[in-house]
Order: structure tokens, then sequence, then C-alpha cells
């Protein structure tokens, strides 16, 4: 009997923490601490896809653009590379850590990184209403200089004492490019991370060659894919919170362990959900269901073990 396959979306605390520097030590210190966690699913029969985020570090790298051109005249990189540039990096780092705990309790598993690419529909009605935002801070004269040289668009940050952001597309994943070669190494027991930051957006041209776009995708709309993509039994994404909350932080608050896809659904048109947290990862939870994965769980890492914890969401209650 082959084992069960698992997408676990490791979300931005598995790496970075708020109101730390981000130094290669921290990451690698959440990093390993996360990855310890996935041993029960390993120790289980689970095979494992790792995807993750990319935020902070790829708002880094594009800072480092800034600073490069400004002070070196350094020619700065295209987002499509940033985000390129932090899979490799981040998925090193969790390639080499996994490797490290793997060795230590006498897992035989071989680990691979593939940057991913993912398919996206250039005609996306994201293109038009451009809302994630990247990067630095700028000052409303700076971002007016940029929107005039690089025809740059930024918003307000959400603290408005902050400054402007820039800000570009978030469309909706289609596909997983290499769909069949992550499938068949995951099935034959490797552990592959991929996909991270929701992968690079790209799209075929009238040529049938791929082409890119200033864009970032949703990391656990691109794990709901890919999950999907490969018919994976289970969908974990993992945040910074043991369960879902209904009206979180709210007098209202209410856990909610058990839910099935109708209920859930309800929930999130009702906007019981914070929209820039929580809400995205349901939906991504939601779509893998809808398209017949067994369930998808949202939790913390270090919940995994024990089952009584995570809000689970499945295609009909208590399944």
């Amino acid at each position: 009997m082959s084992n069960k396959l698992a997408v676990i979306a490791l979300g931005g605390n598995a790496l970075l923490r708020d109101n730390e520097k981000g130094t290669i030590e921290e990451q690698e210190n959440h990093a390993a601490e996360t990855l310890e966690n996935l041993m029960f699913l390993i120790k289980e029969g689970y095979d494992l896809i790792i995807t993750h985020g990319n935020g902070p570090q790829v708002g880094n790298i594009l800072m480092r653009n800034d600073a490069g051109e400004k002070i070196y005249g350094i020619a700065p990189m295209p987002l499509d590379i940033c985000v390129a540039d932090s899979q490799g990096g981040i998925g090193y780092m969790i390639e080499r850590i996994l490797r490290n705990i793997l060795c230590k309790y006498k897992i035989n598993r071989n680990v691979i990184t593939i940057v991913g690419m993912v398919e996206v529909d250039p005609n996306d009605i994201a293109f038009s209403h451009p809302a994630k935002r990247i990067g630095m801070y700028y000052t409303e004269e700076q971002a007016q200089q940029l929107t005039r040289e690089k025809g740059w668009i930024f918003k307000l940050s959400k603290s408005a004492t902050k400054g402007w952001k820039r800000v570009v597309p978030s469309p909706v994943p289609k596909s997983i490019l290499n769909l069949e070669l992550i499938s068949d190494l995951a099935r034959k027991g490797n552990i592959v991370i991929t996909c991270g930051g929701g992968g690079i957006p790209v799209y075929y041209d009238e040529n049938s060659e791929l082409r890119t776009v200033d864009a970032v995708i949703d990391k656990d709309l691109a794990s709901a894919v890919l999950a999907h993509g490969i018919n994976a039994n289970e969908l974990y994404i993992l945040t910074n919170v043991p369960f879902i909350f209904k009206d979180f932080g709210l007098p209202t608050q209410e856990k909610l362990e058990f839910l099935d896809y109708n209920d859930t659904v309800k929930y999130l048109r009702a906007g019981t959900f914070g929209e820039g947290s929580m809400a995205p990862k349901i939906a991504a939870a939601l779509e893998f269901v809808k398209n017949g994965g067994n369930k998808s769980i949202i939790t913390e890492a270090s919940k995994l073990e024990d089952k009584s914890y995570g809000s689970k969401i499945t295609m009909e209650y208590g399944m």
C-alpha cells in the first residue's frame, strides 16, 4: 500500500518572527523548530512536499535592489528574478536543515529543492487591480518619483504613518510547471521543496514561449493547486495559531475545530475571517477540498503530533 501524500505549506513564522532582524541565525533556528514537527508525519508513513512563504525575504531582496541602484549604480533585477532568488536561498536552507534532522532521527529520505514556476492568466483581473504590497516603505515624494520613472503603483501602508509601498498584482494560480516530476519524486519517498512564495508567475505567449509578469502569487493558493494537481491526500497549512477562530480578537471569538465545506464557505463570504491573514488560507483549504482532497488542516507546526489540535476542513462534517 502506498504512503499518504501531504503538501505542507509553511507560514512566514516558520522562518521569521515579528520584531526580529531576520538574521540567518534567526531564520535557521525557526526553520529547525518547525521542521522537527514534520518528523511525526514522516514516522506515520507520509510522503511530503513542502512549500513556504517568502514575503520578508523577497522584500529584503527588493530593498537591496534599491540600495544597490542608488549607491553603486547596480542594475536592479526584476521581480521574477527576486522571487527565484528567494526560492533558491530559502529552499537551500530548509533542505540543509531538514537533512540534518533526518540524520538525527536516522530516517533515510532524500530531499530536493525545485525552483518552481506557476502558470497564471495574463488577463487575470488582478492585473487591473494591483493590491499586494511588496518591498520597502517610501515617502509620498519618493513614491511619486518612482511612479514617474518606473511606472510603479503605490498604496499607503495599512498603518498610514509608515508611508507608501509598491503594490503588484496577485493573480490566481492555474497550474504548476513540472507537476509530473514533482509528483513522481514525492511518491518515490523523496521530500520535495518547491513553489516557494507561491512560485514564479509565468504565462505562455502566442508562440508558446514562457514569459513572466511583475506579480506575486498567494503561497497557500499555489499550495492548494499543487496538492490537487498531484492528487495529494491532505493539505496542511501551518500558521501561528493552533485553530481557526471565528471573529478572531472580538468578544464573539469562537474556536472552530471541525468544519465542513458549505459552512466554511458561508463564514468566508460573511467576512468572519481576517482578510489579510486567515481568509486566504481558508480559501486555499476550501479549494483543495472542493477538488477532491480528503481534508485540509490549519494549525501551528508544534501541534501536528497532537491530533486534538488543528482546524480540519472536509467536504462533510466529521470526516
